[in-house]
């Protein structure tokens, strides 16, 4: 066969601990993702598989981009934007491309991307939505700023702000981040498939800090509990200013590392800048998705 698919090259990435698989499928003619959800399931699986919270999957642009990036969650689900895995790709074409700056497609937006240090990316995520409709929410809700939730087995919650910032997001903002009280792996899955929300939800529990930045810890949907979430940045600081508790610039602290983020007022964009790193290339079988080789990359 002219184009053999039984062993497909991948990039293993991460930002600030959130972890991605990176396919080119443009150095593969004739690719086709037939593989989804399932396939993504198998590689996503961290001890039968390679392991990562996203899936990510590379194409020609067709919207003006100079990368197409199909973002997958570690359950096989497609979703609309991941900020962390937006700067690994970015940063990926910007050393293959020589280049400072480039846009990168997602279904959420096309997104101008630039290189602010040596490992150092910020991206431009877009206007983030306010109406119930556009986070979405089942049924209309006159302040989205504000949602009262009853007791989630037994945890009283707090007041959530629920924010469009790529995906679908609800932030609460709480004392502290002992989750002996919270507990994030029993609220997270319950809230991210709550009937208010019929296309799931990431959840977000923030804290914020007496010296400046919010500590942040985020249950992802479609992949659980993460190291970091960038959209899940970027909702809390627009949570943040909607509640009247952060600056519109701020330092986010997630478990594996700290995303500066900044609301911009001139024109509602916000920016999230941060590190990106390459763990390893590899490849791995078409039809077992076990690793087959790996190394680090460069």
């Amino acid at each position: 066969m002219a184009d053999d698919f039984s062993k497909i090259s991948f990039r293993k990435m991460n930002g600030c601990g959130n972890d991605f698989v990176i396919v080119d499928s443009r150095r593969m003619a004739g690719f086709s993702p037939f593989m989804m959800p399932m396939f993504v399931r198998d590689v996503a699986n961290r001890e039968a598989g390679i392991g990562c919270d996203q899936f990510i999957l590379l194409e020609e642009p067709h919207k003006g981009g100079d990368v197409l990036m199909k973002i997958y969650n570690s359950d096989g689900n497609p979703a609309e934007a991941c900020g962390n895995g937006m700067r690994c790709v970015a940063h990926l074409e910007m050393q293959e491309k020589n280049r400072e700056r480039l846009i990168v497609e997602t279904l959420w937006s096309n997104s101008v991307c630039e290189k602010v240090g040596p490992e150092t990316v910020r991206a431009d995520m877009g206007i983030p939505l306010f109406k119930w409709h556009e986070i979405p929410l089942s049924h209309e809700v006159s302040d989205t700023s504000r949602i009262e939730f009853d007791d989630i087995e037994g945890i009283t919650l707090p007041t959530g702000c629920a924010v469009n910032a790529g995906n679908p997001h609800i932030v609460f903002f709480v004392d502290d981040l002992t989750f002996t009280t919270l507990e994030l792996d029993r609220v997270g899955p319950l809230l991210e498939h709550h009937r208010l929300f019929p296309e799931g939800v990431n959840v977000s529990f923030a804290h914020t800090r007496q010296e400046g930045g919010v500590d942040l810890k985020v249950w992802e949907r479609g992949a659980g509990a993460t190291q970091a979430c960038g959209t899940g940045a970027c909702a809390t600081l627009v949570a943040g200013v909607r509640l009247g508790l952060t600056e519109r610039k701020v330092c986010v602290f997630l478990f594996g590392g700290a995303l500066d983020i900044e609301w911009r007022s001139e024109n509602n964009h916000v920016l999230m800048t941060g590190p990106v790193a390459y763990d390893y290339e590899g490849q791995f079988d078409w039809y077992n998705t076990k690793r087959q080789t790996g190394e680090s990359a460069p």
